[in-house]
């Protein structure tokens, strides 16, 4: 059938172009306009990328809309201009790259005093960033060419959308050789030290956190990029000075100057945390084996963190014991007076990262400071905050698992010893059982919040005794704990804890099963199905299983966690970790800052 009568979009346009009058606006109206671009129409492209048509669109991106306006039309024109001028069109990007008067009318955004408005400045920000993707060279040549270009960026930190630009300038320019010259030109800027600089007390909450997201971003991609292209990949000047002692003893100056932050404090934490971050992840957001070359680099950069936070662990510790700054928090679960806060619960979060590390010299210090006792004291607190329970639960399953270090030909493990001296471990958690048995019975009782994760911690000791790594240093702290203490953990092993692993026990063995099945088939295990076990323990030793079967047995080729890891989920916190003692970080607390 022919419809006579209808025009083509192309045709459409053909006839608004040769209208002489014809403006940008009339053919923002039209709903074709961006697709016809992008389909390289001739005549549409010529019109776009005449010079008044240009400015037009910058203008539109980077001034603030018309009051007059009703609140629908405001930002419909900029959006459609930013779209244009993004579409990939290569006369467009090259006519924007190439024409000064764009290009100034462009970085005048930036130029403009606080606050930008936050939706052109993602006008803005796309629009650059485009233009470093397509045009490298010659936009970093008129980069340097503006030696405030840096520092205007960042007074606009506070939006997120100028953030994004500063991580398009490091992840957006291919190829590998370009995106390096860009890195040295931001490392010349002193970017680092200016994004570290900017999580500071006195500044606004919004920078601090967005610097602290851009430059774990940032060190993230760079890892990752090295990586993946592993010996051909250059040292990246960016990477150095964020991993260096000197900007991480920067940044814990700036957290611990007084009057305290909460949002200095956790936005730092946040950054410290990536620092100490050692997991490959591959685009399909699975862990990946590790090369030696992975291992290497990420060591170090880890070390130098570790080397600075050293000296640190008190004023950390001291975190946990300060809850001044908390007003009362009324819950569905009662009034917090004091609430556990962010701030402490982020050092419960970084605590794992640490102790994962197995580094001897900071393990001694928290040995003598307490930290493990004192978070225990808050786990039992705010029996409600499953976030704090389960990084409580990982540091001591990370103290169980980590091998003792060898110091002047001794065997050291301190906080393994401590943990059960003198937090008395075993005490506490019979006594958290059996009060807990107690509320239940009362009316209208309850059963605590930290219940499932002081089970898992119960049955972690048990596995470590029976056949962990540290079995051995298990039996020499069980003959320093008082003997009547010792019965009633073997009265409460046999019976409490049988009865709630056998009660489990189907999900347990259902976990046991999926990850075997994972592994592999009924071949890679048929060694293990003739062995049998006591009926009484068989709950015990099915968790012992699915425990060592989490655990790896291979390194460089996959060590390491991410804070992902640990959500409040029903997972498995024994990420791959026991041979992580193998790795060397080279720390001495007692080395000078050094970058």
């Amino acid at each position: 059938m022919i419809w006579p009568n209808v025009t083509t979009p192309t045709e459409h346009f053909t006839i608004l172009l040769n209208k002489e009058d014809v403006t940008l606006l009339e053919l923002m109206e039209e709903d074709d306009l961006l697709q016809e671009c992008k389909s390289q129409s001739r005549k549409l492209i010529e019109f776009l990328i005449r010079p008044d048509t240009m400015e037009e669109m910058v203008k539109l991106i980077t001034s603030e809309p018309s009051e007059e306006l009703p609140e629908q039309m405001k930002y419909k024109y900029a959006n459609i201009a930013c779209e244009l001028l993004t579409s990939d069109v290569s006369q467009i990007t090259e006519q924007l790259a190439t024409e000064p008067i764009l290009l100034e009318k462009l970085y005048g955004f930036i130029k403009e005093e606080c606050p930008v408005n936050p939706l052109l400045a993602s006008f803005f920000s796309k629009t650059y960033g485009l233009l470093v993707a397509r045009q490298a060279d010659v936009m970093l040549e008129y980069f340097c060419a503006k030696e405030d270009f840096v520092s205007n960026m960042l007074r606009h930190f506070g939006t997120s959308a100028v953030m994004d630009l500063l991580l398009r300038l490091v992840t957006f320019v291919e190829p590998q050789e370009a995106r390096l010259k860009y890195s040295e030109w931001l490392n010349g800027q002193k970017v680092v030290e200016q994004l570290v600089g900017l999580i500071d007390p006195t500044s606004d909450e919004e920078r601090q956190c967005n610097a602290a997201q851009a430059l774990s971003d940032i060190v993230k991609f760079i890892r990752d990029t090295m990586s993946q292209n592993q010996e051909e990949a250059e040292q990246n000047p960016l990477l150095n000075t964020i991993e260096s002692q000197q900007v991480i003893a920067t940044l814990l100056d700036q957290m611990f100057r007084e009057p305290k932050s909460d949002s200095t404090l956790v936005s730092g934490m946040n950054l410290l945390l990536t620092l100490l971050d050692f997991k490959k992840i591959g685009p399909e957001f699975q862990q990946e084996p590790m090369t030696a070359l992975d291992a290497e680099r990420l060591a170090r950069g880890v070390s130098n963190a570790l080397q600075a936070i050293t000296p640190r662990l008190k004023d950390f510790h001291q975190l946990l014991t300060d809850s001044s700054r908390l007003k009362a928090m009324a819950t569905t679960a009662g009034t917090l007076d004091p609430p556990l806060g962010a701030t402490r619960l982020q050092v419960a979060k970084l605590m794992p990262m640490l102790l994962l590390t197995n580094t001897h010299s900071l393990n001694v210090e928290l040995d003598r400071l307490g930290t493990v006792s004192l978070l225990l004291d808050l786990f039992f607190k705010y029996q409600w905050n499953n976030f704090l329970h389960s990084h409580m639960e990982q540091c001591i399953s990370f103290i169980l698992s980590n091998n003792a270090v060898e110091i002047d030909g001794k065997l050291e493990h301190p906080l393994f010893h401590s943990l059960f001296k003198d937090t008395q471990i075993l005490k506490r958690i019979l006594d958290a059982y059996e009060q807990n048995e107690q509320n239940q019975t009362q009316p209208q009782g309850r059963r605590a919040g930290y219940m499932g994760h002081l089970i898992r911690i119960a049955n972690d000791i048990v596995s470590t005794l029976q056949n962990g790594s540290n079995r051995q240093l298990m039996q020499e702290a069980l003959n320093e704990i008082p003997a009547d203490c010792v019965q009633r953990w073997e009265a409460f092993v046999s019976g409490a804890l049988a009865d709630v692993n056998k009660r489990n026990l189907p999900d347990i063995m259902g976990l046991q099963n999926h990850h075997m099945a994972n592994i592999g088939g009924d071949d890679d295990n048929s060694d293990f199905k003739d062995l049998s076990y006591p009926q009484d323990s068989a709950s015990q030793q099915a968790f012992n299983n699915y425990r060592m079967q989490q655990m790896s047995n291979s390194f460089p080729e996959q060590f390491g966690f991410s804070e992902e890891e640990f959500a409040e989920q029903g997972e498995s916190i024994t990420a791959p970790f026991d041979k992580i003692s193998n790795i060397n970080f080279n720390i001495n607390a007692d080395e000078p800052v050094s970058t």
